[in-house]
């Protein structure tokens, strides 16, 4: 998409003045350029060449949401019918009391919208806790549409940039994106900018995925740069 997309409209809200109106088409010009990138970078991630072979097949428990009961599940199955593979990893380690809040933020919004990705996509939360401790944030969180899996018995966290260290005092939250062919699986896609942050130190690299922050951004006030979630209010 190009500048061609650009247009006003004839719409006007009750009592709004002119300047009002000026203003707001001026930034609506902008929206519509922040609408076109977030195409343009959508299809030019589409066309990326094939990314690394999966390091290995990786064995997890898949935690039950129901009982906590756990299975044992190969990476290679995650995928089901589809093509396309979310893996959220969560900051949550197995010598952890609680998971970090705005990973537990994340995931209330990926629990939410779960059963609609799922029509196209596979998607997975994986965390180094041990399946009772993912068991039991699930609960209390409500997340039942979610597929919840313990890495604790795996390199995947460490492998796929979750873990940089050998303790679990340093995990850090990254999303990655795996596609499954009949050549086999491959590494697709990960949230690089999360090493590469704003000033002040925010990555913003999952924004597009956590509603949190596209809704606060929308009001006035805007978000409160020294303000995050909480796990509990």
């Amino acid at each position: 998409m190009g500048n061609d997309s650009k247009t006003t409209h004839d719409k006007r809200f009750p009592n709004e003045s002119d300047a009002y109106r000026e203003a707001r088409d001026r930034l609506l010009t902008e929206e519509q350029s922040l609408r076109d990138a977030l195409e343009r970078v959508a299809a030019r991630r589409r066309e990326l060449p094939p990314g690394g072979e999966l390091k290995e097949d990786y064995v997890f428990e898949e935690v039950a949401f129901v009982d906590g009961n756990t299975s044992s599940v190969r990476f290679s199955e995650l995928f089901g019918d589809k093509s396309d593979l979310l893996v959220y990893s969560y900051m949550f380690g197995p010598d952890w009391q609680d998971p970090c809040p705005s990973c537990t933020s994340v995931i209330d919004g990926m629990n939410a919208c779960s059963r609609h990705v799922r029509q196209q996509a596979e998607m997975v939360v994986i965390g180094k806790a041990e399946p009772d401790q993912l068991h039991a944030i699930a609960k209390e969180r409500g997340w039942s549409d979610l597929r919840l899996l313990s890495s604790a018995g795996n390199d995947y966290t460490r492998d796929y940039f979750s873990q940089p260290g050998e303790g679990t005092d340093a995990l850090i939250p990254i999303m990655n994106v795996f596609r499954k062919t009949g050549d086999g699986i491959r590494h697709f896609w990960a949230s690089e900018t999360f090493w590469t942050p704003l000033p002040g130190g925010h990555p913003r690299h999952v924004d597009i995925v956590w509603p949190l922050w596209g809704l606060l951004d929308l009001t006035r006030s805007g978000r409160d740069a020294d303000w995050g979630p909480s796990l509990r209010y």
